[in-house]
């Protein structure tokens, strides 16, 4: 098959053997593949591969599972199927777990499913599931046009949450409104801190959903409204910052993160569990909709990683096999 390797930090097209499933594994013949920051990362050499992953990069993949573990009865060959991965999906085949396949949506496309795995686990579980977010409350989203971002604020609207976005331009702010955000702010002529206190009448926010980190940090805790959840998930300006433990103590803040790629397949199950029940049938009413950006060929994967360090895009960049 032919897969996508890194190599001194690029990434190029190889020819591989094909993966053979073990008991409680499936092999999915990939027509689409979504790109993430995790993968970008990986690129660069920030981002290892959990022990046992494969080496090629990708996340989440879409298409038709070929071959079953001997272990597996509730999956069959020829399914449609998206799948949440460790590692592999930058590839023409891809090992997935029988318990992290989920059907793709009716009416979605293999491009828009995509889309779907590594953005909505990510948001269920630290949006809903580790911060608690409640109908009602409001949550902050930097990054508003990415891919976790436009699903974040999907998901919130869709249970009754107020959302506020931060983006980098007029175009991405008056896109993140289109999509339900009920207020954006352009980061590169407006204080964030300062928007969000107008608009929630100095309270405050109930939940933050950060990928920045760095010098957002202490501004993110003086947005925070009383007993206020900020879920930390990435770290694109950097890992450190300065903490004013009182402000945490005085407003009864709860500051948490994760990251999902090595978290173990129970883990993952209830987060797929869950997204089945209660997403799946939004999806598939046209509730909400993965975002999609644009679309490259696998060999061109490397200016799907172009893109991706550009910010220019809107949405999830898929590549398709």
């Amino acid at each position: 098959m032919i897969a996508i390797e890194v190599e001194n930090g690029a990434l190029k097209p190889v020819r591989r053997d094909m993966p053979t499933p073990s008991a409680d594994q499936v092999l999915i013949k990939v027509v689409a593949a979504g790109v993430s920051r995790p993968d970008v990362m990986q690129r660069q050499g920030l981002y290892p591969p959990p022990p046992g992953a494969s080496d090629i990069p990708g996340l989440e993949v879409a298409g038709t599972i070929q071959a079953l573990g001997d272990h597996i009865n509730h999956l069959n060959i020829g399914d449609r199927a998206c799948a949440l991965v460790t590692g592999g999906g930058y590839a023409e085949y891809c090992l997935a777990s029988d318990t992290l396949c989920l059907p793709i949506p009716e009416g979605l496309s293999f491009i828009q499913a995509a889309a779907l795995p590594e953005t909505f686990f990510t948001v269920w579980s630290n949006v809903f599931d580790r911060a608690h977010l409640q109908p009602g409350e409001t949550l902050l989203v930097h990054g508003g046009t990415s891919g976790i971002g436009t699903t974040a604020i999907q998901l919130a609207k869709a249970f009754n949450a107020k959302v506020i976005v931060t983006a980098g331009s007029k175009t991405k702010c008056e896109f993140c409104l289109q999509l339900g955000a009920d207020a954006t702010i352009n980061y590169k002529e407006q204080d964030f801190f300062e928007e969000v206190m107008r608009f929630t009448g100095n309270k405050g926010v109930d939940v933050i959903l950060d990928m920045i980190g760095g010098d957002y940090f202490p501004r993110n805790l003086k947005c925070m409204a009383d007993d206020a959840r900020l879920v930390q998930i990435a770290v694109q300006n950097g890992p450190k910052a300065e903490i004013n433990l009182l402000s945490i103590m005085l407003k009864r803040l709860t500051i948490t993160g994760s990251t999902l790629r090595a978290r173990d397949d129970v883990f993952k199950k209830d987060i797929a569990d869950k997204l089945l029940e209660k997403v799946w049938p939004l999806l598939e009413s046209g509730q909400i909709k993965p975002i999609i950006n644009s679309t490259l060929a696998l060999t061109d994967a490397a200016l799907a990683h172009q893109l991706m360090e550009s910010s220019q895009h809107i949405g999830k960049i898929i590549l398709t096999v």
